[in-house]
């Protein structure tokens, strides 16, 4: 394929913290993940939210049977869920692995389901960071859609940095809402349904809301509270 035909100009040298030069493209980046950790070593990570389509249409132009890891913490939307069986078909997608909390410490840590509100950071750590972690153990490498437009604790993300024992790529980090929107409707691809009712940016029942228009997209999150990211990407 094109980005994998290209990476022998892209390379630098042999640390994968500086192995790309600065206009290696998001296809590019993905391509290179293979290459340096090779197929079976090197997994999405996808939330299925309002700007997912982007990455994983993406990722199946390079490989569609690469592993896609989603979180399916208990507290979603349906509508997420739908959206989630929506593109597995519409982009042929051959490995979509669905990651759930461990029942028995759901009942040990969160047996009434409201760990939510009394401590928010507890409860991300419960459904999805220790979930994600036990998920990406046999790999060495991840790919994910942060961008450094959707919040300050995001603004100097690099295409490839270490995250514990793994690498971490970001092939989105440069894009911003106008790209985003614009590969949506380039490649014609289906939107989150909630998307049209106000909702942005989207991730567990309880803890997003609307976002007014003026609004951050990211204000629907953990509104009210100091809390910024789930942890899975740091705190924040």
């Amino acid at each position: 394929m094109a980005a994998i035909s290209r990476l022998q100009e892209l390379v630098r040298d042999e640390d994968p913290q500086e192995s790309l030069r600065n206009d290696a493209t998001p296809a590019e980046i993905i391509a290179h993940s293979i290459t340096l950790l090779n197929r079976e070593n090197i997994a999405t990570v996808s939330s299925f939210g309002t700007e997912s389509a982007v990455l994983l249409h993406m990722v199946a132009s390079v490989d569609p049977a690469l592993p896609v890891l989603f979180i399916d913490t208990g507290h979603l939307f349906p509508e997420t869920i739908a959206y989630r069986d929506t593109l597995v078909a519409r982009l042929g997608l051959t490995d979509v692995r669905t990651v759930a909390p461990d029942p028995i410490d759901l009942v040990r840590r969160d047996e009434g389901a409201e760990l939510w509100y009394s401590d928010p950071d507890a409860c991300c750590a419960l459904r999805k960071v220790e979930p994600l972690e036990r998920a990406l153990a046999g790999f060495k490498g991840w790919i994910n859609g942060r961008k450094r437009f959707q919040a300050s604790t995001r603004n100097d993300i690099p295409a490839i940095e270490q995250d514990g024992p793994r690498l971490k790529f970001n092939p989105l980090k440069d894009w911003d809402r106008a790209a985003l929107q614009a590969y949506f409707e380039a490649h014609d691809l289906p939107r989150h349904p909630m998307e049209a009712l106000g909702f942005p940016s989207i991730g567990c029942m309880p803890c997003t809301s609307r976002v007014a228009p003026g609004e951050d997209p990211r204000a629907g999150r953990w509104r009210g509270r100091t809390k910024t990211e789930c942890g899975i990407h740091g705190k924040g």
